[in-house]
């Protein structure tokens, strides 16, 4: 099982570098909504990996404190297309955290359907099937159990 999350909501890129853009409050709150949601419906990560993007990396940091999982920082999906099964291979279940449109690209290229992943949404993909795609609002309300 590979799940894919897009970094949740971070500030406009006003005056500073993209890669330096910060999550905002409630992009705080729903990187942890992920996380709890994704512990609450039982899973267990056995890695991260994440764009090396504040934002992105941020994401996963709060998202994985309800894991247990340190995540790593990989180039792969600091921005532009990658192969997932590739950066799952031999991991077990791995959480994935990047960026639009290359996380909708790549559900698309695994699945063949077209999907838009929005800011802290999360798609959970085996093989081909498309097993899940979650809103912020759905995986917050996971999360409130």
């Amino acid at each position: 099982m590979i799940y894919l999350l897009r970094h949740a909501e971070a500030e406009d890129d006003e005056g500073k570098p993209d890669e330096e853009r910060e999550l905002t409050e409630k992009g705080r709150r729903q990187s942890e909504a992920a996380g709890r949601a994704l512990a609450a419906l039982g899973v267990e990560i056995d890695a991260c990996l994440t764009s090396p993007k504040v934002r992105a990396r941020d994401t996963a940091r709060i998202a994985c404190e309800a894991l247990g999982v340190e995540p790593e920082e990989t180039i792969d999906l600091n921005g532009g297309p990658f192969d997932a099964r590739d950066l799952a291979e031999g991991r077990g279940e791995v959480l994935l955290v990047g960026h639009e449109p290359d996380m909708s690209n790549e559900i698309a290229r695994l699945t063949g359907g077209q999907v838009k992943l929005k800011k802290g949404g999360l798609a959970i993909v085996e093989g081909r099937l498309l097993h899940g795609l979650l809103r912020p609002a759905e995986l917050k309300r996971i999360a409130a159990g």
